[in-house]
């Protein structure tokens, strides 16, 4: 019997307190102008005190599993893709399925920072098709706040607080039809870690640490790796990347998505964007911004899209889906 991992619903949540440009100009040396001319970004969400990656984390399954119409009972698999979890161990998973009264299914955490959703969602596909599990919920969340330096203008400006959700359902091909995750491609080049990193860490300094990154030496490598990803995914569903309907990258900044754009000769009315509200989100990005492309009515059940990330590690990938 083969199995398609078919999207059921999706959820996103995003905290209350709002970060703007104008805020940040108060704090570093910065302003509104230089942050949207060189990232696209206008205003970011924070996560209160007290206000956990688990909590953003629930409040996003949550609301797919009402738009898929379903309970925490029919879970069976919880992946959180995440770089802040609440706590070293246990993971955000098992925090989250007992936070939303999930039963004993399977729980664990992936970390490949920003290209965690895709590596997660990957993940979740396969142990689906193989019939290990009939249903998983895909998380994507950060509490990227709390690990940045906010006297280093060059990182505190870009990220934001976030969480976005999948139900992912395994049907039998029959019943699945066309839709499901097609393709999959992922990818880690270690050689590159101090590109993009965090100067803490449990073995290392028994610290958190905050967010390095060397923006233009990261900003190289990311159109033209990701634009490898998606072409190399296309080609395994043997589908043009032009023949897509919607394309939802990773939010990190408007000039690397316009530079894939451009390369790909996709349209940006292709685009499902979030940066200028929402900031980079890590592995959170990509759920948020499909769930938007979802509540606007832009992205309909049958279409086409393509999601890809790049991030720490460096890490990148790509994934192909008609939902």
């Amino acid at each position: 019997m083969s199995f398609k991992a078919v999207l059921r619903g999706c959820g996103a949540f995003l905290p209350e307190k709002v970060l703007t440009n104008d805020d940040l100009s108060k704090r570093v040396d910065t302003s509104d102008e230089w942050i949207r001319e060189r990232t696209g970004i206008r205003e970011r969400h924070v996560a209160s005190e007290g206000e956990l990656t688990s909590d953003l984390a629930a409040h996003a399954a949550r609301a797919a599993l009402k738009d898929a119409g379903l309970t925490a009972d029919d879970i069976d698999l919880i992946i959180v893709a995440t770089t802040t979890p609440d706590l070293t161990f246990p993971s955000t998973a098992a925090i989250v399925q007992a936070k939303i009264g999930a039963g004993a299914g399977a729980a664990f955490d992936i970390q490949a920072v920003c290209t965690g959703f895709v590596y997660a969602l990957s993940t979740a596909e396969k142990f689906l098709c193989a019939g290990q599990h009939k249903r998983a919920l895909v998380i994507g969340a950060e509490t990227f706040s709390r690990i940045l330096d906010w006297e280093d203008r060059g990182t505190c400006v870009l990220f934001g607080d976030g969480a976005g959700a999948f139900v992912l359902e395994a049907q039998e091909e029959s019943e699945a039809g066309d839709r499901g995750v097609m393709a999959s491609f992922l990818r880690c080049d270690g050689r590159l870690v101090d590109l993009l990193y965090v100067d803490g860490g449990v073995s290392a300094t028994q610290s958190t640490g905050y967010v390095r990154m060397q923006g233009n030496k990261v900003f190289r490598e990311a159109v033209t790796r990701i634009s490898q990803a998606m072409v190399a995914v296309c080609e395994e569903a043997n589908v043009p990347v032009t023949d897509i309907d919607w394309f939802v990258p990773h939010q990190a900044n408007e000039r690397i998505i316009q530079g894939v754009v451009k390369k790909l000769d996709l349209r940006n009315d292709q685009v499902i964007s979030t940066i200028a509200g929402q900031g980079n989100t890590s592995a959170a990005s990509i759920p948020l911004a499909y769930c938007a492309g979802v509540a606007d009515g832009r992205i309909k059940k049958g279409d086409l899209v393509l999601f890809e990330a790049m991030g720490g590690g460096l890490t990148w990938g790509a994934a192909l889906m008609r939902v």
